[in-house]
């Protein structure tokens, strides 16, 4: 944002909801170019064209600025992957949509993975549980699904969704940093497809599809 900018909007009153989500964005890309310890409230408040005191009226911290924005993506994610195993009643599409929703969150432009996957502040008790949180609920609906539809008891079912969201955050971590000459439909399926020759291959639907 250029000066002129800022000074125009810190004369603007905004609905409170409406500048929080100023404020976070504004965080968001002083927390993705900086990182925790090196971001600072001024320069935040100067990207989002507030004085500090308003910054504060909102956030009276830095690390309450960057909890609230870390539970936004973890919400985020966590309702990509939902949406991914709900968009299909066919489990092999049913992978490759959860794999595509890791993807999707990865190549984020915004970089919101990285606060999840590779916070710098997992010593912050705070941190640590909204990170957890978000590998916890994932594949708590992975295992829900499986469970099922693949009749297995939930240890294992959730022992095969553990997998399943490793194989998928690694790879697409992996994809993003190393393989910029690959597209993200062939990284999902060649992912995909190997989750799906461990999981379809020996664990079976308990019905066939139209079964009741």
């Amino acid at each position: 944002m250029t000066e002129t900018a800022a000074a125009q909007q810190r004369g603007v009153r905004l609905p409170r909801t409406e500048r929080r989500a100023q404020l976070l964005a504004a965080a968001q890309r002083v927390f993705a170019a900086n990182g925790y310890h090196a971001a600072a409230m001024d320069e935040i408040a100067e990207q989002a064209g507030v004085s500090k005191p308003v910054l504060y009226q909102h956030f009276p911290g830095k690390l309450d600025l960057y909890t609230a924005l870390l539970e936004n993506h973890v919400d985020e994610l966590v309702a990509r992957v939902g949406a991914a195993l709900a968009s299909t009643t066919d489990n092999k599409l049913r992978v490759q949509a959860a794999v595509g929703a890791f993807f999707d969150f990865v190549a984020n432009e915004t970089g919101a993975f990285r606060m999840i996957f590779e916070s710098d502040l997992r010593g912050e008790p705070v941190v640590q549980e909204a990170v957890d949180r978000a590998t916890t609920e994932c594949i708590n609906a992975i295992t829900d699904t499986i469970t099922s539809d693949a009749g297995l008891d939930e240890g294992r079912a959730r022992l095969l969704a553990v997998g399943l969201v490793g194989l998928s955050q690694v790879s697409a971590r992996f994809w993003l940093a190393h393989h910029s000459t690959m597209s993200r439909e062939e990284a999902v399926s060649l992912t995909a497809t190997l989750a799906w020759r461990g999981i379809g291959g020996g664990f079976p639907l308990q019905h066939a599809p139209g079964e009741a």
